[in-house]
């Protein structure tokens, strides 16, 4: 077998691919795409970083490619539906950066606490102003942790040791999940009155995009400092920059910017009070060496059918089930993303249920898809199809899987019931033509939602007018509607409606607030399938 390694990799983990003997291990960073295509025909699994862009194109031209193996978490240079429909299995490393992105945060807590950036450059100026450097001891300090994933936790761990007290906010983990931890449990608005240092460590998603903005700055102390080595676009940098202007926040240290690189000219780079680092979480000997082996093991492993780690995309099975199955796979992980985005919420019992001439085949790899889908709004990119009933287990998410013959409205059915704080929250789909994937129930509505590009989920009191009144706002802004979905329900002497609009363009915040002013709409929710 033939493995081409298209980027740079650590001698670690090409020692561990050249020590198999069975196995013609190239290197050949750098390659252009046509040369690439040129030759990747001769390959059984590629070797990439960020460096290489594995398009659809290219991979029409793999004829016996098997494995595409990523030294690091994204895949976004790997064009996933073509791999998956030639079943290529694409896997990426996203355990590797843990204790380096974490140590690297601590560090930038502690430079920011003590001012030693500001310092270092003043005694190297000649200066001696000590007074002018006086900094703040971290004990007896609140840590807020926004996310408390695997970074988030060993950040915790570590600022726990040095006598801080840490309040973590994750509203995907339940109170019981963190016990084992030195932290106590918090909601975002608590955290935010209460901390002195606040460090941030969630995926780039809609629900955390700019959470901290203008609107959580104003609920904090006075003071407080601000640490991001996560995904630029979690902190909004405006929003930070009038923040430290102000006086309001004292101080922040990124390693990440919503542009990167960012400009020269950037205010926040003018700043006396912000420290910066080049993207470095992961920059350590040992996190890249860390990557490099674990992909040369996974990639090994795959091609001599020992093990399967870290897919992100289809589970292994065999090519008849997945002609069967694989509209079923998508439905299942679009209701997965749906449920987190519409309802969030501590989740502590899900429950899967499948109906009819489904039941014949195997479902586990439906149920994962359906974690993966409920996950990856929480855990970004770190979360595939191996460890997401790991990650669940984690999270203290019991998962249930049921069977029935009964047809209920549909032939064939999935439904998903979520135990959620006090509340149980249900979901239906189904596939018509064994193709067309549809939800067609969400808690008591029946509605029929194709779960693909961005809707806008809106719940209202039955009143005429308005599907017009946001027909309206909604034209003012340029939005065109794409297909729009009603359903009713009376509760009492009430009647409710759950109204979904799929739209051509994205849903900025500010459309949104103007369909909320309308006195009739109880909720609204954008959702990206």
């Amino acid at each position: 077998m033939k493995i081409l390694v298209c980027d740079p990799l650590g001698k670690s983990g090409m020692d561990v691919l050249r020590k198999d003997k069975e196995v013609q291990v190239d290197e050949r960073p750098g390659l252009k795409p046509d040369e690439l295509k040129k030759i990747v025909s001769q390959y059984d699994g590629l070797v990439i970083r960020s460096g290489s862009q594995i398009s659809a194109d290219i991979i029409e031209h793999a004829k016996k490619l098997r494995v595409i193996g990523r030294a690091g978490v994204g895949v976004d240079n790997v064009d996933l539906e073509a791999a998956t429909q030639r079943g290529i299995i694409v896997m990426n490393t996203p355990g590797g950066n843990t204790i380096s992105t974490a140590e690297h945060t601590f560090s930038m807590l502690m430079a920011l606490a003590r001012n030693i950036p500001q310092a270092c450059q003043s005694v190297s100026r000649g200066e001696w102003k000590r007074q002018q450097f006086l900094g703040s001891e971290l004990s007896r300090k609140v840590l807020g942790v926004i996310g408390f994933g695997r970074i988030g936790r060993e950040v915790g761990k570590r600022a726990a040791a040095f006598g801080m007290r840490v309040l973590a906010y994750d509203p995907f983990l339940t109170a019981q999940v963190v016990q084992e931890f030195p932290v106590e449990f918090s909601d975002l608005n608590k955290l935010l009155k209460n901390a002195d240092f606040i460090t941030v460590h969630t995926p780039l998603v809609p629900e955390t995009k700019y959470i901290l903005n203008a609107k959580a700055f104003e609920l904090c102390k006075k003071g407080v400092r601000v640490i991001n080595c996560a995904r630029g676009g979690i902190v909004e940098e405006k929003a930070l920059i009038e923040a430290i202007q102000s006086g309001k926040v004292g101080g922040a240290a990124l390693d990440v910017f919503e542009k990167e690189p960012p400009a020269a000219d950037h205010p926040l780079l003018k700043l006396p009070q912000v420290i910066c680092t080049p993207h470095l979480g992961a920059a350590t000997h040992e996190a890249q060496d860390s990557v490099a082996v674990d992909v040369a093991y996974q990639v090994l492993d795959a091609l001599h059918d020992r093990a399967i780690k870290n897919a992100v995309n289809l589970p292994s099975m065999d090519s008849e089930s997945l002609k069967v199955l694989k509209p079923w796979l998508t439905l299942a992980e679009k209701m997965g993303r749906a449920y987190t985005q519409l309802f969030g919420g501590s989740v502590k019992k899900i429950t899967v249920t499948y109906g009819g001439e489904l039941t014949n085949h195997s479902l586990a790899p439906l149920t994962i898809a359906l974690l993966k889908g409920l996950l990856a709004p929480i855990c970004g990119e770190t979360v595939n199809y191996v460890n997401a009933q790991s990650l669940a287990k984690e999270r203290g998410i019991t998962v249930n899987e049921n069977r029935t013959n009964q047809a209920e409205d549909f032939t064939n059915y999935i439904q998903l019931t979520v135990d959620q704080n006090d509340e149980t929250v249900e979901m239906m789909g189904s596939v018509f033509g064994n193709k067309h994937c549809r939800i067609v129930r969400i808690n008591d509505f029946n509605v029929d939602v194709e779960p693909f590009g961005t809707h806008i989920f809106i719940k209202n009191e039955d009143q005429p007018g308005v599907v017009g009144k946001v027909g309206t706002i909604l034209g003012k802004h340029h939005i065109n509607i794409a297909e729009l979905s009603l359903g009713r329900v009376s509760k009492g002497k009430k009647v409710y409606a759950m109204t979904i609009i799929e739209t051509d363009n994205d849903v900025p915040e500010a459309v949104v607030r103007e369909i909320k002013k309308f006195p009739p709409i109880l909720d609204v929710k954008i959702v990206k399938l």
